[in-house]
């Protein structure tokens, strides 16, 4: 993990970890089909709360970006939507 929450920021949390996400699976470093870090993962990652990384994740499905399989996992889609 290169970038950070900034906990200075104006922008909530959980955008920014939309954000840096999103950066992270345009970039290849998560591919199309994997299964992403979960929550508790990405909370002890970025030091933040899990309802945070739910927030964020809800930002990545309604960009298409994710999906969510109950009792598997987020899933980055097969096919990535133009930015």
């Amino acid at each position: 993990m290169s970038e950070k929450i900034d906990p200075t920021a104006a922008e909530y949390h959980y955008v920014q970890l939309a954000e840096i996400l999103e950066r992270r699976i345009r970039a290849g470093e998560f591919a199309p089909g994997t299964r992403i870090p979960g929550e508790m993962v990405l909370a002890q990652e970025y030091g933040i709360g899990n309802q945070t990384v739910r927030r964020a994740l809800v930002i990545l499905r309604d960009k298409g970006l994710v999906v969510t399989v109950h009792a598997r996992g987020t899933f980055v889609v097969r096919e990535l939507p133009d930015s």
